[in-house]
């Protein structure tokens, strides 16, 4: 059985923000699914989506802090500065986490650890509604 659901998120501010609920919830019959896959796709440029702990909000402000250090602002070396300056280092971050992820499906149900979500990594300032794409396959 193949499925696949378009859902939008947000808008959320920039940083990190557990979404697991809005992704298993996007695609009906996933608990008619004895074992399958799912693949979660973000359609944009700017943010990305992994998959991490679930548990203790500091360490989405950690990550937040973490890849604003390793990727700056205002670096004199970018060409693309148009869209504003929190722009490129957004399609960098983005580039590094990744646009996309592949979850295991078990008896209707994501296999995520115990202390696992799913995040949506948003690097713009005001990133807007972000569309994903959820497709499921399994039987």
């Amino acid at each position: 059985m193949w499925k696949q659901n378009k859902i939008k998120v947000g808008p959320y501010k920039r940083g990190f923000h557990l979404i697991t609920r809005e992704v298993t919830s996007g695609v009906s019959g996933l608990d008619k699914i004895s074992i399958g896959i799912m693949y979660v796709n973000i359609m944009h440029t700017s943010a990305s989506l992994t998959i991490n702990e679930n548990a203790d909000s500091t360490v989405r402000d950690d990550f937040e802090s973490h890849l604003n250090k390793i990727v700056p602002e205002n670096e004199p070396h970018y060409k693309h500065t148009l869209e504003g300056p929190d722009d490129m280092p957004a399609h960098i971050k983005s580039s590094l986490l990744g646009s996309s992820l592949s979850i295991p499906i078990n008896n209707g149900r994501v296999v995520l650890g115990t202390w696992q979500g799913i995040y949506l990594c948003e690097h713009r300032n005001n990133g807007g509604q972000r569309s994903i794409v959820i497709t499921v396959n399994g039987g």
